[in-house]
């Protein structure tokens, strides 16, 4: 999860409801804020030392009303649940795609696009896991509508995905929006798709790597912040297995007031501090230090081996993490 609507934007029917249609143009042209702070940052420096001159837009960027078209709007027993496509039309890095978001302040949890894989967001980190794992399967905690899942699938043929998600409303949602009952009939073998608690998550052998993206109310939830919890995913992986994780930040915006994004993630990391020692890194996303943060487990990864193990979209980020330093 990693973006909100603001408190401003164009408000939807009240009512539980499908939509179909393009919102109408008005005499001024209205955009939908939507704050994307998870820009990854190679991609986005790239990209402005070539167009320096030109401006582009950048995810920070609000996109036109006009743009969005609503497929889907209802609050299920976790969440409050919109589907929302940007047309391919629009003038933003997030044309041609579909957007799940979830909670009141409307965080995305889930992104898709038609024609790519990657999308320039935290999933893309997700997926330079494998290479410093063992060979075995991924968990992933928060599935969501999928974004990790298919990128791993496309990109690493070998891959065996165990995914959970808490919210059958939610994986209802991908297989009809995100083409995740496509993705599962291609991969019947290596995609194994679970509603539940995550926490619970378990595999006889264990996992290599364990890719948590566990949100509540737009706000990582509270167990994290627990060495208990940690402790017990450590005791999932098997030896020499990792565990990435998305720890928020400020970009996060909480139903609770007092649920800082920023303290959140700190308390989250102190927790993993806890349980596993100096072999904690942390990865920032974002234009601000502190927009959100990865963190990843195990011992430091040789660099130069990690680049030449991914794919060269992905090389970038294998050198952006450090050490967390509390």
């Amino acid at each position: 999860m990693w973006m909100v609507l603001s408190s401003s934007q164009t408000q939807i029917h009240n009512s539980i409801t499908t939509q179909t249609r393009w919102h109408h143009l008005e005499s001024k042209p209205r955009t939908r804020r939507i704050k994307f702070p998870f820009k990854l940052k190679c991609q986005q420096q790239e990209h402005q030392l070539s167009n320096s001159s030109l401006k582009p837009k950048t995810q920070d960027d609000g996109i036109p009303t006009e743009d969005i078209k609503t497929l889907a709007k209802f609050k299920s027993r976790h969440n409050y649940i919109r589907v929302l496509e940007v047309s391919r039309k629009a003038d933003h890095p997030f044309r041609g795609s579909r957007l799940l978001l979830l909670d009141n302040p409307g965080n995305i949890h889930s992104i898709s696009f038609l024609f790519k894989t990657l999308t320039n967001t935290y999933f893309d980190v997700f997926a330079t896991i494998p290479p410093i794992i063992p060979s075995g399967p991924i968990a992933v905690l928060g599935f969501g509508a999928g974004s990790t899942a298919r990128i791993l699938l496309n990109l690493y043929p070998d891959t065996i995905i165990h995914g959970w998600e808490l919210d059958p409303s939610v994986i209802d949602v991908a297989r009809e929006y995100f083409n995740l009952s496509k993705i599962e009939r291609e991969n019947k073998e290596r995609l194994f798709v679970y509603v539940g608690n995550a926490l619970t998550a378990s595999l006889k052998g264990g996992f290599s790597g364990i890719l948590v993206d566990l949100f509540s109310n737009g706000s990582v939830i509270p167990e994290l912040q627990e060495a208990a919890t940690w402790e017990k995913l450590r005791r999932s992986l098997r030896k020499g297995g990792r565990i990435m994780v998305n720890v928020g930040g400020s970009c996060v915006e909480a139903e609770d007031k007092f649920r800082d994004g920023n303290v959140v993630k700190e308390e989250t990391l102190k927790a993993m501090r806890m349980v596993f020692g100096e072999k904690l890194f942390v990865l920032t996303l974002g234009n601000r230090g502190e927009d959100s943060s990865l963190a990843l487990t195990g011992d430091s990864p040789e660099i130069d081996v990690w680049k030449n193990k991914l794919p060269s979209s992905l090389r970038c980020y294998a050198g952006s993490w450090k050490p967390y330093s509390g």
